[in-house]
């Protein structure tokens, strides 16, 4: 129990009392160490802050600019997992029987393995039994689907009781009759759960025993039942195709329910580019007599669609020479289907022909080599009449290259956020570099999503994915903080992709079955595996923050457990030093707009072929999973995007700020020792570039005390959610194409205008700027080109005659000149600059 209460405290290792760090600081005003990792607490001040969790340390992501309001900072937990307890990243007094759940609480479970009955007593006249099964713990009970007319049934279904919520110690299997009213059985079998079995993999699995029926007095009755009983864990064989008592509905507990509920791993499908080169066609036969044909070709697969430009033919033959780039899906269900339109007046076309080509019958390639083009005959879509066919004896045919392109990696998320960058065709994988290992332990605080009898609660479940592989964890059903334990494992072989896991609410429930609504999503956490250490395990409480029209809102928290180990470190350091996509995607690249629409149907597809799976991954999932909408406007992202980039420069900004102190010689010392710097460098410059990759190594070296111990999170701060306009976020929100009422979209194309105004006379700033320095050599003001090439000379002269160093030294002292010796006005170079012409004079 003990164990149970410290795992929700966060580890004081990490996260110092800020109270006690000010205290600090106010004895030692230079601590040395500041980022405030108390190693050693003395025993007594931990027992006291025990009771109350401290308030995390606030992380420094890169600059003071991203701190956070606390409640949306990560924390550092140290739950008691299968294999001990984890601390700072590593896993202390392991267990020595710890099975290879070892990233999860572990949980035990009642598991009933209902086989098969056999010699059922007939209930009704017609001498038959329509025969089910209830297994009952206390208030729990899972019912297997029932047979018509069956003496001898099989079911093979397995029941999962959780422990923790187990109030009563017996279990009871009863075979029931369809036709029976509430209390009548067949039959009963009772066990003592006390005494059952404790079996964890890597045990052999407990073979099922044949079980004589009992009646409720304890006699025995004609009939036997085939069970095995056992308790374990999640780490069991039979956890994820198991009905579960805490995913159990209140509503309903039948069997199509159950199959929404469970978890389960899917792979999505491996996906292929689809490349259609079509060169020409000949011998078409317009259908009318008196013209050549305007034709192009219309390419589809499935509900992709492709045109060509149109061929004014001066003859009946036409030539086009262009790529389509389709993306299709193993196994290939849809054909390619080529039409041949004729456009025989505006908005009016006809097929002249058609073809339809399988995707199993064309070429893979997994390089750039030539693929052979063929002729395909063009099939005529409607029937001609007889006499035409017989003056016609040739037939119109197509010229075409078609391939399936392995050699590239299918996009089908957004590329700030891949997971997989390994091209299609399998003979081009390289080994893995490490393996990635996923706890998926509970979530606390989650917000209700909806209502049942009259209060608010949630039915969650959490999505991950990596990879080819998404995983579902079990709903948890009526709990809003549910303990999922579930843990998952994925190879890597790109240390610059990204772990994504969501949580939803699953709105497949209740009396109506799977009706048409969407899985609410409660929140999602992103892991980049490159800022993982290898081999450590992270133990953090992530909260889940999503942007709602009303602004930022905390929906709840996550904990998961991570760890990435390395197999190969050789191979991942050669990893850093090879492009991020296959070669094919250098080699002949695509356009960013060829790129957007195939990702869309990547997306697509993938969703297409889920929400097939059972239990379906929904579309709405999928493509909050694979964020979908991440390049739609936002006033939001922009500022955030603004801001980050300033402060990319701030550095830069700063630097020149120093330099404009010491030019006006704020603090004299320092102005005169960068003049003696100044002069050492200009007679030996040979040692700047030394100079320059030492002290970066030396910021390095420094910059190792304040590594960050934590996987980034989504930071409010930095994503400009804080202070968010409401009218923005609804414009964020609003569909594609626009789904507001006229006025509001007045009023915001107008703002939309203004916006676009100032980036486009800043645009026209920096044009400026350039083409001014075009216009120095251009004549096109003669004077001042005279008087340029004129200077030109003469420093051409002067430099030759002057050793370099000298003029440097020169040039130095005079740019740091003392404030005596300066003007207020702008230096002549700037002033014969800025009256150079350029080319605004031509602007409309």
């Amino acid at each position: 129990m003990n164990d149970r209460v410290e795992s929700s405290r966060h580890t004081f290792h990490h996260l110092p009392n800020p109270n006690l760090h000010q205290q600090d600081h106010h004895h030692h005003h230079h601590s040395s160490d500041p980022a405030g990792h108390h190693h050693h607490v003395p025993k007594h001040i931990a027992d006291e802050m025990k009771p109350e969790p401290p308030p995390p340390k606030l992380v420094r992501m890169y600059s003071a600019a991203s701190a956070q309001p606390v409640d949306f900072a990560l924390k550092e937990t140290s739950p008691f997992l299968g294999g001990g307890r984890v601390v700072g990243g590593r896993v202390i007094h392991a267990d020595k029987t710890a099975s290879t759940y070892d990233l999860v609480e572990r949980m035990h479970f009642l598991y009933v393995r209902v086989v098969k009955a056999r010699e059922l007593p007939s209930v009704d006249v017609t001498g038959g039994i329509d025969p089910f099964v209830e297994v009952k713990v206390g208030n729990y009970k899972g019912i297997t689907k029932h047979f018509e007319k069956k003496q001898n049934p099989e079911w093979n279904q397995v029941f999962a009781f959780s422990r923790d919520r187990m109030q009563a110690s017996v279990l009871e299997v009863v075979i029931k009759d369809k036709s029976m009213v509430k209390d009548e059985t067949v039959g009963v079998v009772r066990f003592d759960i006390n005494e059952v079995p404790l079996r964890v993999p890597p045990d052999s699995p407990l073979a099922p025993q044949w079980y004589r029926l009992e009646d409720k007095k304890g006699d025995k009755v004609k009939g036997e039942l085939m069970l095995a009983v056992w308790i374990g864990t999640q780490a069991d064989e039979a956890f994820s195709d198991a009905w579960h008592s805490d995913a159990a509905t209140p509503v309903d507990s039948s069997p199509a329910t159950f199959a929404v509920l469970r978890s389960k791993v899917y792979h999505s499908p491996r996906l292929w580019y689809v490349r259609v080169n079509i060169v020409e066609a000949q011998d078409l036969v317009p259908t009318e007599k008196n013209r050549f044909p305007d034709v192009y070709v219309k390419a589809q697969i499935g509900h992709q669609v492709l045109k060509t430009k149109p061929c004014q033919a001066r003859t009946l033959n036409a030539i086009w020479n262009e790529d389509l780039l389709f993306v299709a899906a193993e196994p290939f269900e849809d054909h390619l289907v080529l039409l041949v339109e004729d456009r025989v007046a505006p908005g009016k076309d006809e097929i002249i022909g058609r073809v339809i080509i399988p995707l199993n019958s064309v070429d893979k390639r997994a390089d750039d080599r030539m693929i052979h083009s063929r002729w395909f005959n063009l099939e005529k879509p409607v029937a001609v009449d007889v006499d035409q066919l017989k003056k016609e004896k040739f037939s119109s045919r197509i010229h075409l290259r078609v391939c399936l392109d392995g050699g590239y990696h299918v996009l089908d998320e957004s590329t700030h956020y891949s997971s997989d960058l390994r091209p299609t065709a399998k003979q081009l994988w390289r080994p893995p570099i490490g393996v990635l290992e996923l706890g998926i332990l509970n979530a606390v605080g989650l917000h209700p999503m909806k209502t049942r009898d009259g209060r608010g609660t949630s039915d969650t479940y959490c999505v991950a994915k990596y990879g080819q592989k998404w995983v579902r964890t079990r709903t948890l059903v009526d709990n809003l903080s549910p303990k999922y334990n579930e843990q998952y494992t994925w190879e890597v072989f790109d240390p610059a992709t990204v772990l994504t896991v969501g949580v939803f609410d699953n709105s497949q429930l209740g009396e109506k079955g799977s009706n048409g609504n969407k899985d609410l999503k409660i929140g999602k956490v992103r892991i980049r595996i490159s800022t993982l250490e290898a081999g450590r395990v992270y133990t953090h409480s992530y909260p889940l923050l999503v942007l709602h029209p009303t602004g930022v809102k905390k929906m709840g928290e996550l904990h998961l457990a991570i760890r990435f180990t390395c197999i190969s470190f050789v191979n991942m350091l050669y990893q850093y030093s090879r492009p991020l996509l296959p070669k094919m995607h250098y080699v002949r690249p695509f356009s960013v707009m060829q790129l957007d629409m195939l990702r869309h149907q990547a997306v697509n597809i993938v969703a297409a072929r889920l929400g097939r799976a059972e239990p379906p991954l929904r579309k709405e999932v999928i493509e909050y999973m694979s964020d979908v909408d991440s390049h739609l406007w936002s006033m939001r992202k922009s500022k955030a995007n603004f801001f980050r980039l300033m402060t990319v420069f701030s550095g830069l900004f700063a630097i020149g700020k120093w330099f404009g102190d010491i030019c006006m010689w704020k603090n004299p010392i320092t102005t005169v020792l960068v003049h003696v710097l100044f002069l050492m460098l200009a007679c030996l410059p040979e040692l700047i570039l030394p100079t320059v990759f030492l002290y970066m190594f030396l910021i390095g070296v420094w910059n190792f005390r304040y590594r960050p111990r934590y996987p980034p999170h989504m930071n409010t701060k930095v994503s400009q959610a804080e202070a968010v306009h409401p009218d923005e976020l609804d414009e964020e929100f609003d569909t594609f194409p626009t789904s507001k009422s006229p006025e509001l979209v007045r009023m915001r194309y107008d703002r939309l205008r203004s916006v676009a105004g100032r980036i486009q006379t800043v645009i026209g700033d920096i044009a400026t700027q350039g083409e001014r320095f075009q216009a120095l050599l251009s004549w096109r003001d003669p004077r001042a080109t005279a008087i340029f090439i004129t200077f030109c000379l003469i420093a051409a002269i002067v430099l030759f005659v002057t050793p370099f160093q000298v003029i440097a030294a020169l040039a130095g002292f005079y740019a740091m000149r003392h404030p005596r010796f300066r003007y207020r006005l702008p230096a002549v170079p700037i002033n014969f600059f800025r009256r150079l012409p350029a080319r605004t004079d031509s602007m409309l």
